[in-house]
């Protein structure tokens, strides 16, 4: 019989160990934080720790480490507050609560890579100082067994395989590339293998399960290019023995959102790209194997036989968990809503997910469930303030696979409970649209990328330019004043009088035929000598190159800015009509006909003034006559709604009241005289 699987909780009040799968029973007597044999909810001991804020286990049990806050003692010395405990001592003492004997204790500041790394026979372990990586033996941490010097180091990372191998990390530094380098321990001379690259301020160090690979995920605080607010990621891989390291290749743009290894050692995934992002199964050469459907997704995890991948989208996603069956042809199995979890993880049987909302990402809605790998829920429990949940370490050969699919098991009785107050929405939920835009297709610029719309292309700015994704006309940048060049190369820039009346407003369009109407009348006026004489009108301002075409038409209206320049006061009305007088009074002298050498040439033929009449929409017609066309324009309205209604469009209120008007508004036309 196998050995039941179980997950352990701590919320702001309480601590549990929890059997799952088949019983779902919580083990009793674990009122206090003490060590206990989970198998069986036997009490061992206690820390005699205080203050405790981290804790974790070597990988094979043997020791605990605990991390408290740093603090000083009384001379202002730090106190060492990591601490490693020995389990198996404090088991083989003949009392029945032992507190562990403490076999070494660290001063570590920062609780980021608070923990020691232990090698997978717990022979040595490492911690990382200034400049250089400690190596001891597990049974003696007082002193250093060896040390792996590297200038600049700041992160490194124990292989989980048989080979005792080490990667270790050295950020950019005055102008130098990053680099990760791998050393065989306790062979310290030379790297095994290395890779050199720049763009590269932290990285995350993965190794697969054997040992033989290494996937590095490095990042930049700043995206220089400014495509991304999170900074710039890039991916790597290398062989342990050097064979081969290469950067990874992915063809959508975008940041990379997790990476993970497969169990078999031989394959993993990455989920990259802008939304929706693109998840793409790699082999150790680094070449792609497979891909899924684009969607908005941004973590993978295998199972822990390897049989199956989940790809779900958790934090500001939707919380769906796509399960897809790698020895069936990547078939898709089902598809989870698990809305707000911030953890998942598959359970050591390869049949459960664990999932959980914790505090203090969300403080309400905290719980644990637990889904069958066919997609239905099988627990779960509401916990108040629950901030961490994991599963109980077990290895997979303890948990053969078999049949995950079939049968599939009876669910709790918490589970029935809690679907029984889920309510199902009667019709799935989608994003608002106005009620102008309800009942037609929505355009290919609204439409995700998984949904047939255009992909994402960041164009490496934070302006309002416009782009594949943008809305409206492209934004040209143009200088005040200065004369508008033509573009050739761009139509949708330049386009024609026409486009450009038609992406302006009503008003705005009425003002320019206003202005136009006017220039022509003022050059009409000007070519038929009906304008002021220049006797008397002021010489006109020469215009300015630098003003915009606008103002150079006003050019009656012109002000000389230079202080040296006396402007000429506008006469009187007194003074006008005095010299309006004086022009009348004097005889009409024809012009001396134009001579070119000694010929006279024929008077140009003058030609007809412009249509002066400028019309304004609603100008004409009685009061009367405009009662009738707003009516007209109302029936035409409820026309168009009773239309969207017989095609099965859903009205609003205030749509439906004024479709039962319709019979008032014809009796106040049949009233006005109006007839159809």
């Amino acid at each position: 019989m196998a050995v039941p699987t179980q997950f352990a909780y701590r919320t702001s009040k309480s601590i549990g160990v929890v059997d799952a799968a088949p019983v779902y029973q919580p083990l009793p007597g674990l009122e206090r934080v003490i060590v206990v044999d989970a198998s069986v909810g036997y009490a061992i001991t206690t820390l005699p720790a205080q203050n405790v804020f981290e804790l974790g286990f070597s990988p094979l049990g043997s020791f605990i480490i605990t991390w408290q806050r740093p603090s000083k003692d009384e001379n202002g010395d730090a106190i060492k507050n990591l601490k490693v405990w020995n389990v198996l001592e404090g088991q083989s003492s003949g009392s029945e609560h032992n507190e562990y004997s403490v076999v070494g204790k660290f001063v570590q500041k920062s609780q980021t890579g608070w923990n020691l790394q232990y090698t997978y026979d717990e022979r040595y372990c490492a911690r990382v100082v200034t400049n250089e990586v400690q190596f001891y033996m597990s049974e003696d941490l007082g002193t250093v067994w060896n040390r792996l010097r590297v200038e600049g180091v700041s992160d490194f990372a124990v292989s989980p395989g048989k080979n005792h191998s080490i990667a270790v990390f050295v950020p950019e530094r005055k102008g130098q590339p990053a680099a990760v380098k791998v050393y065989n321990v306790p062979d310290f001379a030379g790297p095994v293998s290395q890779k050199n690259f720049f763009k590269g301020d932290k990285v995350q160090l993965k190794w697969n399960s054997e040992g033989t690979g290494l996937i590095v995920l490095a990042q930049t605080e700043v995206d220089k290019s400014g495509k991304s607010y999170y900074g710039e990621t890039t991916l790597y891989l290398l062989s342990v023995n050097g064979e081969f390291d290469s950067r990874i290749e992915l063809d959508k743009d975008g940041p990379i959102h997790d990476v993970t290894w497969s169990p078999n050692s031989k394959e993993f995934g990455v989920v990259y790209g802008y939304m929706p992002a693109k998840t793409t199964l790699f082999n150790t050469r680094a070449k792609a194997t497979y891909s899924f459907a684009l969607a908005p997704r941004n973590t993978i995890t295998f199972s822990p036989h390897g049989r199956f991948v989940l790809v779900a989208g958790f934090g500001n996603l939707a919380g769906q968990m796509d399960i897809y069956d790698l020895e069936k042809n990547y078939q898709k199995i089902c598809t989870i809503e698990a809305s707000n979890a911030s953890v998942c993880e598959w359970s050591p049987d390869g049949r459960h997910i664990l999932t959980a909302t914790t505090s203090p990402r969300l403080r309400v809605d905290n719980g644990v469930r637990i889904w069958h790998v066919s997609g239905g829920l099988m627990y779960n429990e509401d916990l108040q303030e629950l901030y961490h949940v994991t599963w109980r370490p077990q290895s997979p050969s303890t948990q053969p696979l078999n049949t995950p699919l079939h049968p599939v098991p009876a669910p709790h009785a918490s589970a029935l409970a809690y679907l029984g107050t889920v309510k199902t929405p009667s019709k799935p939920a989608g994003a608002y649209r106005p009620p102008g835009a309800r009942g037609q297709v929505t355009p290919l610029a609204f439409k995700r990328e998984d949904e047939g719309g255009a992909a994402y292309v960041s164009n490496g700015s934070l302006s309002l330019g416009i782009g594949v994704n943008g809305f409206g006309k492209a934004r040209k940048r143009e200088v005040p004043g200065a004369e508008l060049a033509p573009d050739d190369g761009n139509a949708a820039t330049t386009g024609s009088a026409a486009d450009g009346d038609e992406q302006i407003s009503k008003a705005a369009l009425k003002n320019k035929k206003k202005r136009e109407a006017k220039k022509a009348k003022d050059a009409a006026e000007r070519a038929t000598g009906l304008a002021p004489a220049s006797d008397t009108a002021l010489p006109a301002a020469t215009p300015s190159p630098s003003r915009s075409p606008e103002r150079r038409d006003r050019g009656g209206h012109e002000r000389n800015r230079s202080r040296g320049h006396v402007e000429a006061r506008p006469q009187s009305k007194q003074g006008q009509r005095d010299a309006r007088r004086s022009r009348e009074q004097q005889p009409n002298k024809p012009s001396p006909a134009p001579r070119s050498n000694g010929v006279v040439l024929p008077p140009p033929a003058t030609e007809p003034p412009p249509d002066l009449t400028v019309t304004s929409p609603g100008s004409a017609g009685t009061p009367q006559d405009k009662k009738i066309r707003a009516l007209l324009k109302k029936l035409r309205a409820i026309d168009d709604l009773k239309m969207r209604r017989a095609g099965g469009e859903k009205l609003e209120g205030t749509q439906i009241k004024k479709m039962d008007t319709e019979d008032d508004v014809r009796r106040e036309l049949e009233g006005l005289g109006w007839n159809e």
